[in-house]
C-alpha cells in the first residue's frame, strides 16, 4: 500500500473517531444496569433450579465482556471525549471485569504500537514462535509453548490465570500511577466479593460468580486469539513492518451473528479498531461501511474461525500459520532427506 493511499485510508476513518456522549451513555445503560440486574436473578433463581442460574450466570457473562468493551475504549480515550471521565469510568469497569485499568492500558498501547511486528513481540500480546525458532528452542521450551498453546490450557486455565494472577499483580518496574490504580481496583473487589458472600454465603457466591468470570474469561481470551491468529495473518521483522499494513492486514473481521456482535461491541470488525484505536466501539461498524478498502480485509466467520485452533506457528518463509503437526511432518522430511544425501556415493567413491 502506498504512502498515499495509507493516507488517505486513516483520513476516511477520521470522521468517526470522534466520541458520541450521548451513544456513550446510552450503551452504559443497556450494559452495566443489566449486569447487575440479571446476577441478582441469577441469585434469586438458587431456589428454583441450578441450573437456571448457570444459565442466568452465562447471559451476566456476556454483560461482562460487552463492559469490557466499554473499559477497553477507556484505555484507548475514545469513549469520552474527557480524559478524567475515561480514566474514572475505566477503574470502575475494571473492578467489574477484573482488569487493572492502567497496567492493561499500558500493555495494550504496545499491543498495538507492535502488533505484527516479529521483532517487538512479548507485551500485551499472545505468544507466537516462528517455525524457526520452535525448531531450534530446547526442549523445555518447546514443551512450555506446547502446553501454552494447547486449547485447554489457553481457553480452560487461561482465564483463571489472568483473573486471579496477572491482572492482580503489577509488573516489575510499574510507575505510582500504574501501581496504586492495581491496588484500588483490588481492594474494591475484595471489598464487593466480601460483602456478597457476607450477604448471600460463599457457596451461592461461587456458583454464581465462578461461571460469569471463567465464560467471560474464555469468550474474551477467544477473541483475542481468532482477530489475529488466521491462516494468512500480516507478520514481518522490523524493517519491513507496517503500521497500516498490520492493522489492515494483520486484524481480521470477525463477522458474528448480530446478538453476538451485540454482546462483543463491535470488536468484531477489529482490522478499523487498530488502524484507529481512537474510534468508539459503536463507530467501529460504520467506518468498515463507508470504508471500501476495509472491506477487503480478512473476513471470518464464526464457523470459519474455528479451523485457528490448530494454528500454532508461523511459518516466515511461506507467510502463513501451521500446526505442530505440519512441522513435524516437515521435520522428518527433512531429517529424511538430509540421510538419503549421506547415503549417496560421492564422485571420489565411483
Amino acid at each position: 500500500m502506498s504512502k498515499q493511499k495509507t493516507a488517505q485510508l486513516r483520513k476516511n476513518v477520521k470522521p468517526f473517531e470522534t466520541s458520541d456522549t450521548k451513544a456513550s451513555i446510552k450503551q452504559l445503560i443497556n450494559t452495566i444496569p443489566p449486569f447487575f440486574i440479571v446476577w441478582f436473578l441469577a441469585y434469586q433463581s438458587l431456589s428454583i433450579s441450578i441450573w437456571l442460574t448457570l444459565a442466568l450466570s452465562v447471559v451476566a457473562a456476556g454483560f461482562v465482556v460487552r463492559t469490557f468493551i466499554i473499559f477497553h475504549d477507556c484505555t484507548h480515550q475514545s469513549f469520552f471525549k474527557n480524559k478524567k471521565a475515561n480514566r474514572i469510568l475505566g477503574t470502575i469497569t475494571g473492578v467489574i471485569t477484573h482488569f487493572a485499568f492502567e497496567k492493561w492500558k499500558r500493555s495494550h498501547s504496545i499491543h498495538h504500537a507492535t502488533s505484527g511486528n516479529l521483532d517487538k513481540r512479548g507485551t500485551g500480546d499472545m505468544w507466537v514462535m516462528t517455525v524457526d525458532e520452535y525448531t531450534s528452542a530446547p526442549f523445555w521450551e518447546k514443551l512450555t509453548y506446547r502446553l501454552y498453546r494447547n486449547p485447554i490450557v489457553m481457553f480452560g486455565f487461561g482465564p483463571i490465570y489472568l483473573f486471579l494472577v496477572d491482572n492482580r499483580f503489577n509488573r516489575k518496574g510499574a510507575k505510582r500511577k500504574e501501581r496504586l490504580n492495581t491496588y484500588v481496583i483490588n481492594a474494591s473487589i475484595a471489598i464487593i466479593y466480601a460483602l456478597l458472600i457476607w450477604a448471600i454465603g460463599w457457596q451461592a457466591f461461587l456458583i454464581i460468580q465462578a461461571p460469569i468470570l471463567f465464560v467471560s474469561g474464555t469468550l474474551g481470551i477467544w477473541l483475542f486469539y481468532v482477530q489475529h491468529q488466521f491462516e494468512d495473518s500480516y507478520f514481518e521483522n522490523e524493517a519491513e513492518w507496517d503500521y497500516v499494513k498490520a492493522a489492515v492486514d494483520g486484524s481480521s473481521y470477525y463477522k458474528l451473528p448480530k446478538v453476538m456482535q451485540w454482546i462483543t461491541g463491535n470488536i468484531g470488525f477489529h482490522h478499523v479498531h487498530h488502524l484507529s484505536p481512537r474510534v468508539p466501539n459503536y463507530n467501529l461498524e460504520k467506518a468498515h461501511e463507508s470504508t471500501p478498502p476495509l472491506q477487503k480485509a480478512t473476513t471470518i466467520t464464526l464457523a470459519a474461525s474455528l479451523v485457528s485452533i490448530r494454528f500454532r506457528l508461523y511459518d516466515e518463509k511461506n507467510k502463513t500459520f501451521v500446526g505442530f503437526k505440519e512441522v513435524k511432518e516437515l521435520m522428518a522430511n527433512s531429517k529424511s532427506n538430509m540421510q538419503l544425501k549421506n547415503q549417496r556415493p560421492s564422485f571420489q567413491d565411483k
